[in-house]
This record gives C-alpha cells, structure tokens and sequence, in this order.
C-alpha cells in the first residue's frame, strides 16, 4: 500500500476461504486534486511548433522514435534557440495516416498573438521553418488561423492518465469544433489530466470535464479566458502565471487582451486602462505525492499569491 492512504482493501468470504481484493492506488491526478492549485502549472512556452504524427509516438517526442535520432536532436537545438515548444499532434479517434502532415505554428505573447496552418510532405521541413517561428509578426508561411486550435494531452506512453483522461475530452471537443481540434503529445504537468492547450494565446487548462471544456473553448472564441481549470497562459514563468490569475479573478476582467505582465520574482501585472498591479508570489509545501503515476512521491510546491498592491 502506497501513501495514498485512499487504496482499500475488501475481503470477500466464500465458504471457508478468504479471498483479498485491493484497489489500485490512486493516480496522480486524482492525487493532485485533492488540494493542488492549478494557477502557475502551466508550461512556460512563448511558441509552438505543432507536427502531425498520426503513430509512433515515444515517452518524449524528441527521443528519436518517430523522426529519427539526428534529425529529432537538431530539432530540439532549433526550438530551444527559437523559443519553442514542439508537440505532436493526430486527430482524435482512429489513426489516419495521409500523405501530407498538419503544421500548426503559433506565438502566443499579447499584442503579437498568432497562429499559422501548412502541411508539409517531410518532418525534415521543420528545420527550416522552426527558425522562423520566433517573437515577432507571424511569419506569412502558412495560413492565418481565426478561430481557436484545441490540443489535448492524450500521450499514454508520457502517462496513462493523459490517454484515459484526455481521449474523452478530444472526442467531446471534436464533435462541436471539428478540425480545430487535436490530440497532443506531452503538455506538461499529467497530474492535472485531462490537460488542455488553447492556441494561439497559450492559455492551459487542466481537471476540465468535457462540458467544461466546450465552455473554454466557447469562450476563447469570444476573445474571453475561461477563469474554471485554467493553469495560466503559457507566455509567462510560474510565477506570471500565478499573477496573471489572481488579478483577473479580483478585478473580475477575462478579456484576453485585457492585461499583460512583467515578469520576475514579483510580477507586475498591467490593464490596458493603465492600472498596474504589483503581486507577491510565495512558495507553499504540500504533502508529497507521485507527480507522474509510478513515480517516487515528493513534496509539492505550489506558487501563491500572498498579496496584491496596485501601484
């Protein structure tokens, strides 16, 4: 029995014997939300680099198994120097596998938020085009994309709540906004399964059922952030997150472009209108816990926000 101290354990008497049944232990996610906040657990990834891999996925999408060792290392170099995150992507449901991939480019930071749709022939084209996908105008190599794209973490082989989780989620989502929807390779954080990105604003959800879901959905199409399940826009470190959130919830505002922050050990948070908000950021200890389902449990460490002062 592991410390999740939730696992039960039943006996069952037949006649004169005894058989002893035990539940499995509790997953990360249902560890986690027992008292984990979500606020400021979001992957800090100003760009994305989006390649559809209909199979093959490995534990980590640069490990070599779906696009070969050279290519997958040259590839991580790239995105780290550009300011990317690569993900893969497939549509929900069964494996289609055609003769041209989806490529979803984005950049994610206010006032210069985009998103780009091509398709290439070779997963060897992303080594010219990562390059290009870096802070600034939208790079003109792809498709303007309107409406919101949708990715949902369903990478069973990152973590098994993903892909039982997550699935569901994709589905539900698929029905309602049909091709702007995407299964994903690892978001960042399985624990807050089922984990959701919305592009291009980077904004991440997690513990979302799939109602909630269309809900945020909804809204981003609006121009509005989603205040339930949101983990933080991904524009900013932890602590911008963590920010970001508080001031939206006491000043009630969920326009997307309503503010921006200044990053660092004490955000600075900023209206449009010309308020400004100073937020300080504590870390809290929780008990631990397995971040991932099969992991050695360790303490948890939360941001918060402690205090709020508008300048």
């Amino acid at each position: 029995m592991t410390g999740a101290e939730g696992a039960d354990r039943a006996r069952e008497r037949t006649g004169h014997n005894v058989r002893v049944t035990t539940t499995p232990d509790p997953t990360c996610s249902v560890l986690s939300a027992l008292d984990e906040p979500l606020p400021g657990t979001a992957a800090t990834a100003p760009g994305y680099v989006c390649l559809e891999v209909p199979t093959g996925w490995g534990r980590d999408v640069l490990d070599g198994t779906a696009l070969g060792d050279g290519p997958a290392a040259e590839l991580s170099d790239l995105a780290q120097a550009a300011d990317v995150r690569i993900l893969f992507i497939r549509r929900p449901g069964r494996e289609v596998v055609r003769r041209t991939r989806t490529v979803l480019l984005s950049r994610t930071e206010p006032e210069n938020t985009w998103c780009e749709r091509l398709e290439i022939t070779d997963p060897r084209e992303l080594v010219d085009i990562v390059p290009r996908v870096v802070a600034g105008p939208a790079p003109g190599i792809g498709t303007a994309v309107a409406d919101p794209i949708t990715l949902v973490c369903a990478h069973g082989k990152r973590d098994r709540c993903c892909a039982v989780l997550g699935r569901p989620v994709a589905a539900a989502l698929a029905t309602e906004f049909g091709q702007d929807v995407w299964e994903c390779s690892h978001t960042g954080g399985h624990r807050f399964a089922p984990s959701m990105i919305l592009l291009p604003t980077g904004y991440t959800y997690g513990r979302l059922d799939p109602e909630g879901s269309i809900a945020a959905v909804r809204e981003a199409a609006r121009g509005r952030v989603h205040p339930v399940g949101l983990r933080g826009r991904s524009t900013w470190s932890a602590a911008g997150q963590v920010a970001e959130i508080a001031v939206r919830e006491t000043i009630g505002d969920v326009t997307v472009d309503a503010v921006s922050v200044e990053d660092g050990p004490e955000p600075t948070v900023r209206h449009r209108d010309g308020r400004a908000w100073r937020v300080e950021v504590k870390t809290s200890e929780l008990p631990p816990r397995p971040a991932s389902c099969g992991a050695v449990a360790k303490p948890v460490r939360p941001l918060v926000a402690t205090t709020i002062t508008q300048l």
